[in-house]
C-alpha cells in the first residue's frame, strides 16, 4: 500500500504491511518499539503520561489504566523522575536522546533488576526509554575504557595513507569494541548504489569486500533517518513487537515520531531482508561527510545479543569519529593528485588571464587537460567553444549546456560542480553523438553567462559489478493484509558487465572543479572592474568630447565672428578709400583683444586635455612648501589687492603628484582673490580633522570672503568655460579653472564641492586619497 491508503493511525504489529514501494513504509512512526524495553512519551508541560507501550502490565504488573495519564513519578518513581527531571533543566534533548541514570523499576516484580533509562524529546513530546542495563558477561565498554579506546583509534586511524586503509582500521576498531561478528564499512556512490569496501569478520565467515547493493536495499526514509541519528541498535531481528497504546498522541494528535528512539519498531522489509541474509542482530552507525550520508558502519551477529546502552554509546563514538576524518583519510589518499591538480589549474589560469580570453584553457601548454584526468575538455566564452581531446563538437556541447543550465540544480544537488558517469542515462536526448563520452565534470563560469561552462569528458570503461544477490529479484509474497514487496531470497555473489558508464569522478577531483571555479569567478570580477574602469574612463572622454564639441561651435566662434565683422568693416573703408580714423582704430584693438582671447581659449583647451592624459608622479610633498609656491606664481596677480592669505596650522605631508596638487591650490587661491568685492580681503588655507579617530587626513579646503556663488550653479561652476559673470567682469577669464581643478582632484581617486553663501564668502573643498596621508605629528 502507498502512505496515501495506510490506516491512520498505523502500527507494524497490528496493521502489518503490504507495500509495493519501500519509500513508502513510515519507518518513523511505526507504532511499535522492540519488545524487550518499556517506553512512556509525556506531555511536556506537566509531565503527564500520555501513550506508553503495551508491555507495561507484563513487565512491571503495573495496569494500563495505571500508567497511561498518571504523572511520570508515579510510574518510574521519585528518583527516576528527578533525575528526568534535572535532565530537562540541565540538558540539550531535543532530538538528542541522553542516557540519565540506571535504577531497578519500583513496580517491577523483581526489583533487583537494573535498568538504563534514555530520554529526548521529539514533536513536542518527551519519550523515556527503558532498557535492561548490562548484565554479568556482556561486551560492555565502562568510562575507564573510553580514554584509552579514543586515543587509540584515533592513533591509528591517523596512520592510514590510503581511504581503504582507514576504513580498514575503523572497521577492525569497532568490531574489537563490540565483538560483534561482522563489522563492514559500507560507501554509498552516486547513484545510490553501496559497496562494502571494507570487511572485518569472524575466521570462519566469507568475505564481502566488494560486492555492491542496490539502492533499494536502503530505502530514501531510512537514509533520511541515518543522517539525523548516531547509532541504530537491532538486538533480535525475530524480537517481539510491542504496540505504542495510544497510537495518536492525545495531546499532538499525531502518531509518535519514534526517529531517535533505540526502541523503535524496525522496518518489517529490513527484518525480511536481515532473515533472508542470516542475520539475527545488527548495529548500525551513519559515516557523515559534509552533511551528507557518505555511508554506513554496518555491524551484523548471527545470533540475538544484548547491545547495552554503554556499548551502544562507545559504537556511536567510533563511528562520529570516522565520519570526521573520513575526509581527512580521502585527502591523505589523493595528496599528490590534488598538489598536481592546483598547480595546472593555477598555471593554465594564469596564461588565460594574460592572454585575456580561455582558449588557453583548452590550447595552452599545460592546458585543463594537464590537470583532471578526462579524455577531452571543452570552455564556452561568450557562446563560442574551445575544445581539446574526444569531446563532442560545438553543435551539441551547446544543446548539453542548455540541458546542464536547466537542470543544475539537480543535477549538482544544491552545489556547483555537476559529477555523472553515466551521461548517456540522464542525458539520453544526447543520442549516439555522446557515445564517447559516458563520464562528465561541469560547472558554470559564472551566474551571469548562464551559457558558458567548462566541461571534462571521460570516455566508457567496460565495469564488472559483483552484487551481493541479483539486484533485479524483486520478490513478492501474500500477507494478512496482501500482497507486498519482499527482499530478495538469495544475496550469493552475481556478476554484471556494464556498459555506458565511466570512471567515477573522484572527491578530489570534484574538489578542485569547485576551487578552480572560484579561481576563474576572481578572474570574471577582474574583467568586469577592468571594463567598468574603461566605461568610466569612455564615458569621461564622452563628456570631454561633448565640452570640446560645444568649445570649437560656440566659444571659440565667438571671437572669430568677432574678427570676422571687424575685418569686413575694415575691408569695406579700404575699398571706400577712407583714411583710418578713430572708429577703425577701434576696430582694430577689439581684433587685438579677440585674437588674445581666442588665444587664452586654445591654451586653456589645450591645457585640459594634457591634465587627463598625463600620469602621477606621486610621493610625499609637503603641503606648505606647495601652497608658498602657489602663492609665488601668483604674486603678480595677487600684489596690490591688498589680499591676506592665511594658513591656521601646518599642513600635513601627504603622498601626491606635486605640480598637479600646486596647480589646485594656485587655481582655488586666484579664484578667491579674484571674486571679492570687500576691501580686506581675506583667504584662508587648511584641511578637515580626520573622522572616527584615524589619523589620516584626506579634506582640504580654501575659504574667502569674497561675492559667493549661488548653491544652483553648484554643478556648473565646475563645468568647461561656464563663467557665472560676463566676460570681462571681475578681471575676465576662460572659465577653464575650476573644470580643470575637478580634473586633477579626480586623478588623485577625489572630489571637490563648496559650501557658500552670497556676499559672505565660499568655501572649496577637495579630497585627495592616497597612502600616507598623515597630520603632522601623528
Amino acid at each position: 500500500m502507498s502512505r496515501s491508503t495506510l490506516p491512520f493511525p498505523y502500527s507494524i504489529k497490528r496493521h502489518g504491511v503490504s507495500l509495493s514501494n519501500c519509500d513508502d513504509e513510515p519507518v518513523q512512526t511505526p507504532g511499535c518499539i522492540q519488545a524487550h524495553g518499556l517506553l512512556l512519551a509525556l506531555s511536556l508541560d506537566d509531565l503527564i503520561v500520555r501513550q506508553a507501550s503495551e508491555n507495561w502490565p507484563q513487565r512491571t504488573g503495573l495496569a494500563m489504566s495505571q500508567v497511561l495519564d498518571q504523572p511520570l513519578a508515579a510510574v518510574v518513581g521519585p528518583d527516576a523522575a528527578q533525575c528526568i527531571v534535572h535532565a530537562m533543566r540541565t540538558e540539550v534533548l531535543e532530538r538528542n536522546a541522553l542516557y540519565v541514570l540506571t535504577a531497578p523499576l519500583p513496580h517491577a516484580p523483581c526489583r533487583d533488576i537494573a535498568m538504563d533509562f534514555s530520554v529526548h524529546q521529539a514533536d513536542g513530546v518527551l519519550i523515556v526509554e527503558i532498557e535492561p542495563a548490562s548484565q554479568p558477561g556482556d561486551t560492555v565498554v565502562t568510562d575507564s575504557d573510553y580514554y584509552s579506546m579514543v586515543k587509540t583509534t584515533l592513533v591509528r586511524l591517523k596512520s592510514a595513507s590510503s581511504l581503504s586503509a582507514f576504513c580498514d582500521i575503523a572497521a577492525n576498531e569497532v568490531r574489537r569494541t563490540t565483538g560483534l561478528d561482522r563489522v563492514m564499512i559500507y560507501r554509498f556512490h552516486r547513484d545510490e548504489t553501496g559497496e562494502v569496501i571494507a570487511d572485518a569478520h569472524r575466521s570462519d565467515l566469507n568475505s564481502w569486500l566488494g560486492l555492491r547493493y542496490p539502492a533499494s536495499d536502503i530505502p530514501v526514509p531510512a537514509r533520511a533517518i541515518f543522517k539525523r541519528i548516531g547509532v541504530r541498535p537491532l538486538p533480535d531481528v525475530d524480537g517481539a513487537l510491542m504496540e505504542i497504546a495510544p497510537l495518536l498522541n492525545p495531546v499532538t494528535g499525531r502518531p509518535l515520531d519514534m526517529t531517535y528512539c533505540a526502541l523503535r519498531g524496525a522496518s518489517v522489509m529490513y527484518t525480511d531482508y536481515l532473515r533472508n541474509m542470516g542475520v539475527a542482530a545488527t548495529l548500525t552507525m551513519p559515516i557523515l561527510r559534509d552533511g551528507r550520508l557518505w555511508g554506513l558502519i554496518a555491524c551484523h551477529h548471527y545470533a540475538p545479543i544484548v547491545l547495552p546502552y554503554t556499548l551502544r554509546a562507545a559504537a556511536e563514538f567510533l563511528g562520529q569519529v570516522t565520519s570526521l576524518e573520513i575526509a581527512s583519510a580521502e585527502g591523505r589518499e589523493h595528496l599528490e593528485y590534488r598538489l598536481k591538480l592546483e598547480a595546472a589549474h593555477q598555471a593554465v589560469l594564469g596564461q588565460a588571464l594574460a592572454d585575456g580570453n580561455y582558449a588557453a584553457l583548452t590550447h595552452g601548454a599545460p592546458s585543463l587537460l594537464d590537470g583532471i584526468d578526462a579524455g577531452g575538455v571543452a570552455v564556452s566564452e561568450n557562446g563560442q567553444w574551445s575544445m581539446a581531446g574526444a569531446t563532442p563538437d560545438a553543435q551539441q556541447l551547446t544543446a548539453l549546456a542548455a540541458w546542464l543550465t536547466l537542470h543544475s540544480a539537480r543535477l549538482a544537488d544544491g552545489g556547483t560542480v555537476i559529477a555523472l558517469d553515466d551521461l548517456g542515462r540522464a542525458y539520453p536526448e544526447g543520442g549516439d553523438a555522446l557515445g564517447c563520452c559516458s563520464g562528465l565534470l561541469a560547472f558554470p563560469i559564472s551566474q551571469r553567462s548562464q551559457g558558458d561552462w567548462v566541461i571534462w569528458f571521460r570516455p566508457e570503461q567496460l565495469q564488472t559489478y559483483r552484487w551481493g544477490g541479483n539486484p533485479y529479484e524483486a520478490g513478492k509474497a501474500t500477507a494478512e493484509h496482501g500482497t507486498r514487496l519482499t527482499p530478495r531470497q538469495s544475496f550469493a555473489v552475481w556478476q554484471e558487465e556494464v556498459r555506458g558508464r565511466a570512471e567515477p569522478w573522484k572527491p578530489v577531483e570534484i574538489e578542485a572543479a569547485k576551487n578552480l571555479r572560484l579561481l576563474m569567478l576572481d578572474v570574471v570580477v577582474a574583467r568586469a572592474e577592468q571594463l567598468a574602469a574603461l566605461n568610466t574612463d569612455l564615458v569621461r572622454s564622452n563628456d570631454e568630447l561633448d565640452a570640446f564639441a560645444y568649445v570649437a561651435g560656440h566659444d571659440l566662434k565667438e571671437p572669430l565672428r568677432g574678427i570676422h565683422k571687424y575685418a569686413h568693416f575694415l575691408l569695406e573703408e579700404t575699398k571706400a578709400g577712407r583714411p583710418l580714423d578713430a572708429q577703425g582704430r577701434e576696430r582694430i584693438d577689439a581684433m587685438l583683444r579677440l585674437t588674445v582671447r581666442m588665444d587664452s581659449l586654445l591654451d586653456a583647451l589645450l591645457h585640459f586635455s594634457r591634465v587627463g592624459r598625463l600620469s602621477l608622479a606621486r610621493q610625499p610633498i609637503a603641503l606648505g612648501d606647495v601652497v608658498a609656491e602657489a602663492t609665488d606664481m601668483l604674486g603678480a596677480s595677487l600684489l596690490g589687492r591688498d589680499i591676506d592669505v592665511q594658513i591656521p596650522r601646518p599642513l600635513p605631508t601627504i603622498s601626491c603628484d606635486r605640480i598637479r596638487v600646486r596647480e589646485v591650490f594656485a587655481n582655488l587661491i586666484s579664484n578667491a582673490a579674484k571674486y571679492n568685492d570687500k576691501p580686506q580681503r581675506h583667504i584662508e588655507i587648511g584641511y578637515l580633522d580626520p573622522v572616527d579617530g584615524a589619523d589620516v587626513v584626506s579634506t582640504f579646503y580654501v575659504r574667502d570672503n569674497g561675492i559667493g556663488i549661488d548653491t544652483k550653479h553648484s554643478e556648473r561652476v565646475f563645468m568647461m568655460f561656464k563663467r557665472l559673470h560676463t566676460r570681462d567682469a571681475y578681471g575676465g577669464g576662460s572659465g577653464a579653472g575650476l573644470a580643470i581643478v575637478k580634473k586633477l582632484v579626480e586623478q588623485h581617486n577625489g572630489h571637490s564641492w563648496f559650501t557658500s553663501e552670497l556676499g559672505v564668502g565660499t568655501t572649496f573643498y577637495f579630497t585627495l586619497i592616497g597612502a600616507g596621508m598623515k597630520q603632522p605629528g601623528a
